[in-house]
């Protein structure tokens, strides 16, 4: 369908021309008739412009957030800085203790005596304008003696004359001013200047009562719309024209001024006050806790091993007594010390002196012991049973003796270790093969569980040897004739091995001195392997120069389990172990082979 269409169009400036022009446009009629351009493109714009808004929004609220974030950690690090703070200085914690109740006694006593003084000035305001509103009762009566009641002029007359009067009498309750109410509505309204009187306070006059209200009243000498705090007292005066209300307005400025001067001083003395007691007790408190910060720092390096420090003393007071007694108390301490250390000395000394000068008797000595024992088939059975026992107890005794020499290294801090990366389960089955004599002279086996994989560890595999030599000639002394079983187990930091038996066990509190030198779980028991009591604290020694755990486990009756924990590499520091210490927490080792 063809019709005409008139449209405003825009010139090139943009602006509508002054006439419509005529445009003649064809405009067909489908069913559907398709959604405009512009619409789309309008859409298009708006979600345009509300993604827009919606980026920004997120923008500004991911910048909120990270503020937000900031604002906390900075708040949560102050917060830890101060509690640190607390929980380490003891002239803080007094200081601000002292800050705290003081503040809060001065502020209790400032408000009572703020209280006090402003009641007092009030109480005293008050009954000085009760005396000046009865004193001139008199005088407003004499004044409106002739003045008839409706007559306006005269009664503003009046009241001029009532307050010249009045103020020129003098008063000791201060400036006031006088109004003049009549419960007369025709009356009131002509006085001039009348201000709005309570409502409250009017009644009890009306009534016949001295009445008293503090309310606020127009500022003397000066606007009406300015307002001042003031008392306000009102009493009827009968004349023979009537009932009168004569109401007093005395202004508080004054009061209040004293009483706001009152509170500034109240309020800095006790500042002044607080601020000046904390002062002392940080002073106090300093005096105390700097001898002790002197007798922590003092006792903290004695435990570091110098044992010359000692505690500067000043004085004959109670801190000089601390001191030297602390002092004394330092060179007892470093005397006795010193006293042992010197035993031990000498015990190292004869240690290894009588060890060393053994040796040559005790050469001499099995080298008959083995010439007798070679040609014991020769003798007699007593005789050749004897040489067969001195021939053990020879060997037993040299072992003793080198015993003795390990040990006199350790006490003297010579031992050292020859590392190198060992496959642990290597050593572990040397070790076995070592014990199987004892093993099958005791009626017993030994079970190995070791991974199918090596287990390399930075160790000197002689000594490690030798702490799994210990403990299997420990297990095989205690087993009664049942299976000792080793097991090996490794994570990325460390190395353990278990060694097991099923015997006698230990005792609640065995546990620690199993270790001990020439310790004996149970002194009649023999000694069937010729130990001689110092292996297991060798093998503790062994352990801890390498930067590992020795421990033992044992329940009477059920066994005892011992338990050597390496780290993988030279110098780390152990945390765990790959194996428990109780047996009953034991678990299968992955790929393990027996």
């Amino acid at each position: 369908m063809i019709g005409p269409r008139t449209t405003a169009r825009p010139d090139v400036n943009g602006k509508a021309p002054d006439s419509p022009q005529l445009e003649v446009r064809a405009i067909p009629a489908p069913p559907d008739e398709p959604e405009p351009p512009e619409e789309s493109d309008s859409s298009s714009r708006s979600a345009g412009a509300g993604g827009a808004v919606v980026t920004q929004a997120r923008r500004v609220g991911a910048q909120v957030r990270q503020l937000l974030e900031v604002v906390g950690a900075r708040a949560a690090r102050g917060g830890r800085t101060i509690r640190r703070a607390w929980q380490h200085s003891l002239q803080l914690r007094v200081g601000a203790t002292t800050l705290v109740v003081t503040g809060i006694g001065v502020l209790l006593i400032g408000i009572f005596l703020v209280n006090q003084i402003s009641a007092g000035v009030l109480r005293a305001k008050r009954t000085a304008a009760v005396l000046q509103a009865t004193a001139g009762l008199d005088t407003v009566r004499r004044v409106f003696a002739d003045v008839s009641p409706g007559d306006i002029p005269s009664q503003n007359a009046a009241v001029t004359s009532a307050q010249s009067q009045l103020a020129a009498t003098g008063s000791q309750a201060g400036l006031f001013t006088i109004t003049i109410e009549s419960a007369n509505t025709s009356v009131s309204a002509g006085f001039q200047n009348s201000p709005d009187i309570p409502k409250s306070l009017r009644t009890l006059v009306q009534d016949n009562n001295l009445a008293i209200e503090y309310a606020p009243i127009p500022q003397p000498n000066g606007s009406t719309d300015q307002t001042v705090p003031g008392l306000i007292v009102g009493e009827p005066v009968t004349t023979q024209n009537g009932v009168f209300e004569l109401y007093y307005l005395f202004p508080l400025s004054a009061e209040a001024d004293t009483i706001a001067l009152v509170q500034r001083t109240v309020l800095l003395s006790g500042i002044g006050l607080v601020l000046f007691v904390a002062a002392i007790s940080l002073l106090v408190t300093r005096q105390v806790v700097r001898p002790v910060r002197v007798a922590a720092k003092t006792a903290e390096r004695l435990a570091a091993g110098d044992l010359a420090q000692r505690i500067p003393v000043r004085g004959t007071d109670d801190i000089a007594r601390l001191g030297e007694s602390f002092n004394a108390m330092a060179g007892s301490l470093q005397r006795q010390i010193r006293r042992l250390e010197e035993l031990s000395r000498l015990q190292r000394r004869f240690t290894s002196d009588v060890s060393h000068e053994l040796r040559t008797p005790l050469t001499t000595i099995r080298m008959a012991g083995e010439l007798l024992h070679s040609q014991r088939d020769a003798f007699p059975p007593e005789l050749a049973r004897s040489a067969e026992l001195l021939q053990a107890e020879l060997d037993r005794f040299e072992a003793l003796l080198a015993d003795l020499l390990e040990i006199s290294r350790y006490d003297a801090g010579v031992a050292h270790l020859e590392m190198d990366v060992t496959d642990l389960s290597a050593v572990a089955a040397s070790a076995i093969d070592a014990s199987q004599v004892l093993a099958e002279r005791q009626a017993s086996e030994i079970i190995l569980h070791a991974p199918a994989q090596p287990v390399p560890v930075a160790m000197d595999a002689r000594r490690v040897e030798r702490i799994l030599r210990n403990l299997l000639g420990n297990a095989l002394d205690h087993c009664e004739s049942r299976p000792v079983v080793v097991t090996i187990a490794a994570d990325d930091h460390s190395a353990a091995v278990t060694v097991r038996d099923s015997g006698v066990g230990l005792r609640a509190g065995e546990a620690g001195l199993v270790f001990n030198r020439f310790w004996r779980g149970d002194p009649s028991r023999s000694r069937l392997t010729g130990g001689t009591g110092l292996g297991l604290a060798i093998s503790l020694e062994d352990a801890r120069l390498h930067g590992g755990w020795l421990q033992a486990w044992g329940e009477r009756g059920v066994g005892a389990q011992f338990r050597l924990t390496l780290p993988r590499r030279a110098g780390d520091e152990l945390s765990s172990s790959p194996l428990p210490l109780e047996p009953d927490a034991m678990v299968d080792v992955p790929g393990s082979t027996s």
